[in-house]
């Protein structure tokens, strides 16, 4: 786990959590916004023992691959207890996104959880062009 903050700003939500990334293009915009969620969720020491693949998310659209993006990696947590450590995102189009994904297994004896997400939502979901840069506006159900 990375523990240099990712570029996101907190959104007051009422029950929810929402948080607004920015990148300066589609590739570090769905690294930064993976990367987010992790930060907020789990606070620990790294692991020495990494495992690497690739996974490819399909949407109907940015903010459908977004939301199907950030559910993958929230999958891995709950799911499988991997911790995402690092993202390189490969290729990203409006519709199709091909990551590297690095993972530890979550160990309680080196990690915290600090924010239980159970979903990331449909709910104001935005991927946008603003001049020189992409944001991302994403609310999290808690």
């Amino acid at each position: 786990m990375d523990s240099k903050k990712p570029d996101f700003t907190l959104l007051d939500h009422t029950a929810d959590l929402g948080i607004i990334v920015r990148g300066r293009n589609l590739r570090t915009l769905f690294e930064v916004a993976a990367k987010s969620m992790m930060y907020i969720m789990v606070k620990g020491k790294p692991a020495d023992t990494t495992k690497t693949f690739n996974l490819s998310v399909e949407g109907y659209d940015m903010a459908d691959l977004m939301v199907r993006w950030l559910g993958e990696i929230l999958y891995l947590f709950e799911g499988e207890h991997e911790l995402v450590t690092g993202v390189e995102i490969t290729s990203v189009s409006h519709s199709h996104l091909d990551a590297t994904l690095e993972t530890v297994s979550f160990d309680t004896n080196l990690h915290e959880i600090l924010c239980e997400i159970k979903a990331v939502t449909f709910h104001q979901i935005e991927v946008v062009k603003k001049n020189d840069h992409w944001e991302t506006r994403i609310i999290f159900d808690l």
